[in-house]
């Protein structure tokens, strides 16, 4: 297996969010790899493990998007991406509207590994009890 040099794990990580920061949705499920995972932690309805660029892009980034006005652009603000070797560590705030009208702002980091140049893996880490409070209470 190749090893996946720093610079090529910060560029994919970085591409994928200019791709959903653009809303192109085809760049964001070209980013994955077949067998990618991500991982929400927590016990949010959308926690748990998503497998494949179907799994992730249908199952669950409608779970939480679809909880958003799809009005008002979501937009994730990327304060660093950390990167080493096939590791990278991205953290970002979400600003977004939910459906019924408040206003969503959330703190989040992310562990992506990246192996032949495509997200292999995510696990996703943020406040869940703000998220459950506003995301998921109505």
């Amino acid at each position: 297996m190749q090893e996946v040099s720093t610079e090529v794990s910060r560029a994919v990580v970085a591409g994928f969010f200019r791709a959903l920061r653009a809303g192109d949705l085809d760049a964001v499920r070209a980013t994955f790899a077949p067998d990618a995972t991500w991982t929400l932690r927590g016990e949010l309805p959308a926690s748990g493990m998503w497998t494949g660029p179907g799994g992730i892009m249908d199952g669950f980034f409608p779970q939480i998007f679809g909880r958003l006005d799809p009005e008002v652009p979501v937009v994730q603000d990327v304060h660093r991406i950390i990167a080493d070797g096939e590791y990278a560590v991205a953290e970002w705030t979400t600003h977004a509207r939910t459906r019924d009208g408040r206003c969503y702002d959330s703190d989040y980091a992310g562990v992506f590994r990246v192996v032949g140049g495509h997200l292999a893996g995510v696990t996703e880490y943020l406040d869940t009890a703000y998220a459950k409070r506003v995301l998921f209470s109505s």
